[in-house]
């Protein structure tokens, strides 16, 4: 059984990102409910979910598991199901070109601004460095998978 570390990485990233966010929400809520509240929850639990979506639009990417229209695609031949399917992949990049381009724009406008959050702060740099490079990589899946040639079932 062959292991695929970066998925591995990129599995555990996310569930860490989503038990923290869930660890984290269970006891603010219990300390409300006993007058002791967790102040601070929400941005940690705002960063823990930007991590875990980061991890798994990257995962859906590289598992080719986005949602399709099979209700289309099942009833095409093949040939034109793949060439469906590369407009489909071009269109992809298209999109996360811009949100790459946007992402990349909002580091450089914030780079010198050391911003972080109001109350436990939290730098928001990592965050967006993180968000930026998971676009991009997506952005490179999408556009290999525009490109490349497709081997056809024999």
């Amino acid at each position: 059984m062959k292991r695929n570390w970066p998925r591995g990485l990129l599995f555990y990233m996310g569930a860490i990102g989503l038990v923290t966010a869930t660890l984290i929400d269970t006891i603010a809520v219990s300390g409300r409910w006993l007058s002791l509240p967790l102040h601070g929850a929400l941005e940690i639990i705002q960063a823990a979910v930007l991590i875990t979506a980061c991890s798994a639009m990257l995962t859906a990417t590289l598992e080719e598991s986005h949602a399709t229209v099979h209700l289309l695609l099942n009833r095409v031949g093949p040939r034109v199901k793949a060439v469906l399917t590369r407009a489909a992949s071009l269109v992809a990049a298209a999109l996360f070109v811009g949100l790459t381009i946007a992402s990349i724009w909002l580091v450089i406008e914030h780079w010198d601004g050391h911003e972080e959050s109001e109350l436990l702060h939290i730098p928001l740099r990592p965050l967006r460095l993180l968000c930026c490079a998971s676009m991009l990589l997506i952005l490179i899946v999408f556009a290999w998978r525009a490109i490349k040639p497709r081997v056809r079932p024999q």
